[in-house]
């Protein structure tokens, strides 16, 4: 098996992902995953698409992340290992697609409009 080459955005976070065959090794920004991403719930996000194909221990990952914060991140790796297992075999999509794992989240942060503090907060309004 080629080594399958994907992609996943969350917010302002970019993973770039490269996936081959081996013993479950995810390797993000030259680091274990377990170290990169500390709480157990991010962990779970970065899991999830092995969980639900039972993928677990099959493929190694070595990622690029970059940008937004530790969950756009996880969430944006989530999306490319989706993608990446698409690749490997059509049959996991329904599976995936189910359980929201292959839409691209698109809510971003509201830009700030100007002669205001922030993107909708407005400065005290002051009668006289």
């Amino acid at each position: 098996m080629e080594v399958v080459n994907t992609l996943g955005r969350r917010k302002t976070a970019i993973a770039r992902i490269y996936l081959s065959e081996g013993e479950g090794k995810i390797v993000v920004n030259k680091r274990d995953y377990k170290d990169y991403f500390t709480t157990a719930t991010l962990q779970y996000v970065v899991e999830q698409p092995f969980l639900l194909t039972d993928n677990i221990g099959k493929y190694d990952i070595k990622v690029n992340l970059t940008g937004g914060g530790f969950k756009g991140q996880a969430e944006a790796l989530r999306l490319a290992i989706s993608r990446a297992l698409i690749k490997i075999d059509p049959e996991y999509r329904g599976v995936l697609k189910e359980n929201g794992l292959l839409k691209r989240d698109p809510r971003m942060v509201e830009r700030k409009k100007p002669g205001q503090p922030k993107a909708r907060k407005q400065f005290q309004f002051s009668k006289r």
